[in-house]
């Protein structure tokens, strides 16, 4: 069953009696090449247990049954699930859930269907709830060895750009703490039904195997990310100095001197490791 194929998908729902919605940003893929190359790219580790976001109909879903040892599929909408029995009866490695990506408990589903295994996550993310799902998964504390997903093209382009560019904002500051980023490939708007108003990209997030940066304080840390980007058009000693008013500007300024960079910087100029470094001199100085 082509699960790509414009037919089969109208098909599907019109004997499930249902339809695409809007409020869970459903857009399926109709280019067989795509899902082929997202689950090629998940991974190296055939050995994996993959846990799938938001599978759809399945055309993901399957390509990845293909080719790595288990997949655990969260859905939340349940007018897919009949569907999903449909298109995924002949595979014994997949399990499907009906739950919210966003409640369910993914050290729960790691110990149930994949205790040992190298865990990886292969999704195509709804363009309003990228960022909280990343996140999500990112502060689970589950070692997921990478995280590919699709998203907007200029969701992708945020994910990756570079301290100082205008994409560069608190997600990319809070990715390069867990691990690095990399673009695979531009995915057009009109490879799904219906088709969105913009182009999409697959990223791939390698987690470190290893955490790189301890900061003295991880609070501290993530509260200069969000204190810094919550007002970015000031320079990050006005915008601590505001949103974290226990450090004042002359502390502030001294922390920045003492990094050698300027008291004027702004916070989209720093990077992960200077953001560490930052709020390890002001916990100290505390």
């Amino acid at each position: 069953m082509d699960l790509c194929n414009l037919s089969v998908i109208k098909n599907l729902m019109s004997d499930a009696g249902i339809t695409f919605r809007k409020e869970f940003g459903q857009n399926f893929l109709i280019n067989r090449m795509i899902p082929e190359d997202i689950a090629d790219n998940c991974t190296d580790n055939s050995d994996s247990l993959i846990i799938e976001i938001g599978p759809g109909i399945g055309c993901l879903t399957q390509e990845l049954a293909m080719r790595y040892k288990r997949v655990v599929a969260i859905e939340i909408d349940k007018g897919l699930i009949p569907i999903l029995d449909k298109t995924l009866a002949e595979f014994d490695n997949v399990t499907v859930i009906n739950a919210d990506v966003m409640e369910v408990d993914l050290s729960e589903i790691v110990r149930t269907y994949g205790e040992g295994m190298p865990v990886s996550v292969c999704a195509n993310l709804p363009y309003y709830i990228t960022t909280p799902i990343l996140m999500r998964l990112l502060e689970s504390g589950v070692p997921f060895s990478s995280i590919t997903v699709m998203v907007q093209n200029e969701v992708a382009s945020r994910l990756i750009a570079a301290p100082g560019k205008s994409d560069y904002g608190s997600i990319t500051t809070m990715l390069g703490y867990y691990g690095t980023v990399k673009r695979l490939f531009k995915v057009s708007a009109g490879c799904f039904i219906p088709a969105p108003k913009v182009d999409s990209a697959v990223v791939r997030i390698d987690l470190y195997k290893e955490k790189r940066f301890n900061p003295k304080s991880e609070k501290l840390f993530r509260d200069l990310v969000r204190a810094a980007f919550e007002m970015r058009r000031k320079t990050l000693v006005n915008a601590i100095s505001t949103k974290l008013p226990q450090y004042d500007k002359v502390a502030v300024t001294e922390a920045l001197i003492a990094l050698g960079l300027s008291e004027t910087v702004r916070g989209e100029r720093l990077s992960t490791e200077e953001f560490v470094n930052l709020s390890d001199i002001l916990f100290e100085a505390k």
